[in-house]
């Protein structure tokens, strides 16, 4: 019964003839599998982790090392693999803090050069183990996370192509027909921002960013814009900004139709589907229409039919590029402002059948923050949720669309191209609906929530053109890690059980609206002012901080 579980739950993944587990051999020194589990009831159809240590020293002695990407928790503590574990935790379905990528990559070369797990030369006297170790890679399904990483690792120290990495891991990951193994655009542009990173002498410095302003043409109704960035040193993903109606300037009103099933749940909860025209896109000005950082899928045809190429997008060019070339620093923030900074309109105008509480869409729309917003280092993200209000007598909102993106500012401002110390301080990043991230790790984002949108960013004020050097440490020396998760489990991890999705939401509170993301409240608010008692009938306090679990 357990193994018929385990086959369903690796689904699309290849599971070893051998082993009979859910692992992959991408490459003879790097063993990719699901996240094991010492627990029940995961281990019921997880990687059972007795078995997967026994395969391992089995095999390879004691010569395997794991490197683990769980922000969620690993679900064993280190001692239940000798001790031979490296945290670099981050959340499920998202691409890791760049800041990560030097220390991962150094400490997995280290390891598989013969060196100490945990930085420093090999013991003296010791029999070299350079060709004879393994790395053993797992996130929780073994597939976006622990992908990203092993096709890094192959760019940045085997010397491997991005696209040849990323080919090879879906043929050793993936059964045939199930689509590539790296498949989230983001995840995908992290690759690509590896293969530049790798080009250019292996320079990053993380810089604090400032997001400008946010251009969005054909925005919904009803679509909530949110500015996020990693925070704990990238465990979680952290909301920094929610814009508010009053910065939301609507440059040219009207409202793109909205899609057929957004009518279809409109007339199941009370309201008649509105028989909108479409209306004629407004073109952004000087706007190229490629996206910057945008998932690049080559199709050809030949023998054996249509194929489709998954490329990573960070080497594109795009409009970042190719609005700056010539310019001075700040000219891309100066021009991008000056396109809707004469033709305000007012924030309140509304466009075609959006319901009361909504807000407003329009075939241009500008949000201009109140106060700067200030993400502390290069990765931002930028997402954004549609809630479409049913009859005020039912008191609900359906949330029709899930959809974010992320993108990093040295990278955008072409930092190894330029150097470290020439990167632009001002840029923008364009992106297209069909490319943002999906729900879960998904394509799919629900319906249409905008057709583009543009992210006005610069070096924030005080970070200066300098920002902090991350260098790979070199063969030998000391690598740092990450604290990890909590073994047990963190539900509340965005990519866990406490990541968004499609759903109806209760509007008790008169607008219908929330921030966007679970912010961790639990039951707090639901049980102050009750008395709690326990067995035997003694009054108990209640710790507030049990609500937030």
């Amino acid at each position: 019964m357990t193994s018929t579980l385990r086959q369903i739950v690796a689904g699309p993944r290849v599971r070893h003839p051998e082993a009979k587990l859910d692992l992959c051999y991408v490459t003879d020194s790097i063993i990719v599998t699901s996240g094991p589990s010492q627990t029940w009831p995961q281990r019921a159809y997880r990687n059972p982790l007795d078995k997967l240590r026994a395969w391992l020293t089995a095999k390879h002695g004691d010569d395997w090392a794991i490197w683990e990407f769980r922000a969620e928790g690993t679900g064993y503590p280190d001692e239940a693999v000798f001790g031979r574990v490296c945290h670099y935790p981050w959340p499920d379905h998202h691409p890791p803090p760049f800041r990560l990528v030097p220390p991962i990559m150094a400490s997995m070369r280290n390891w598989l050069h013969g060196g100490a797990l945990h930085g420093g030369p090999p013991p003296e006297g010791e029999e070299s183990r350079r060709g004879k170790r393994v790395v053993v890679i797992h996130c929780k399904a073994g597939k976006g996370r622990s992908g990203t990483v092993s096709c890094s690792y192959l760019i940045s120290e085997e010397g491997w192509a991005a696209q040849r990495a990323l080919d090879n891991f879906t043929r050793q990951r993936m059964k045939e027909g199930f689509g590539p193994g790296v498949s989230i655009p983001s995840q995908l542009r992290w690759v690509g921002y590896v293969d530049r990173w790798k080009d250019h002498g292996k320079q990053y410095v993380d810089r604090p960013v400032e997001i400008v302003e946010v251009h969005v043409w054909g925005l919904r109704g009803g679509v909530d814009v949110f500015v996020r960035g990693f925070a704990d040193e990238g465990k979680k993903v952290h909301k920094i900004h929610t814009f508010g109606p009053e910065e939301r300037v609507v440059v040219e009103a009207g409202e793109p139709p909205r899609s057929g099933l957004v009518d279809t749940l409109l007339g199941l909860v009370g309201y008649p589907a509105d028989n909108m025209k479409a209306s004629q896109q407004a073109e952004p000005p000087g706007e190229a229409s490629s996206a910057a950082g945008v998932e690049r899928k080559h199709t050809c045809t030949g023998e054996a039919g249509d194929k489709t190429r998954h490329e990573p997008a960070g080497r594109e060019t795009g409009p970042v590029q190719e609005t700056q070339s010539g310019a001075g620093a700040g000219d891309g923030v100066d021009k991008a402002r000056s396109k809707t900074g004469s033709s305000r309109s007012s924030s309140a105008s509304r466009g075609n059948g959006v319901l009361d509480g909504e807000q407003p869409g329009g075939m241009a729309v500008v949000f201009r923050p109140a106060r700067p917003i200030r993400i502390p280092n290069s990765d931002v993200n930028i997402a954004l949720k549609q809630r479409t209000r049913t009859h005020k007598s039912l008191s609900w909102t359906v949330v029709s669309s899930v959809a974010h993106v992320w993108f990093n500012a040295f990278f955008e401002g072409r930092g190894p191209e330029q150097g470290a110390e020439k990167a632009d301080d001002s840029g923008v990043f364009t992106i297209e609906w069909e490319a943002m991230d999906g729900i879960k790790g998904l394509s799919w984002k629900g319906s249409r929530a905008l057709d583009k949108m543009s992210v006005v960013w610069r070096v924030a004020g005080d970070g200066g053109k300098e920002g902090e050097e991350i260098v790979e440490p070199g063969e030998g020396e000391p690598v740092p890690q990450v604290a990890a998760a909590d073994w047990r489990g963190t539900a509340a991890v965005e990519g866990g059980k406490g990541e968004r999705d499609l759903s109806v939401e209760r509007s008790d509170d008169g607008d219908g609206r929330g921030d966007g993301e679970d912010d961790g409240s639990g039951d707090g608010e639901v049980l102050d002012g009750l008395k709690s008692s326990g067995p035997g009938g003694e009054d108990l306090a209640l710790d507030k901080e049990d609500g937030k679990r």
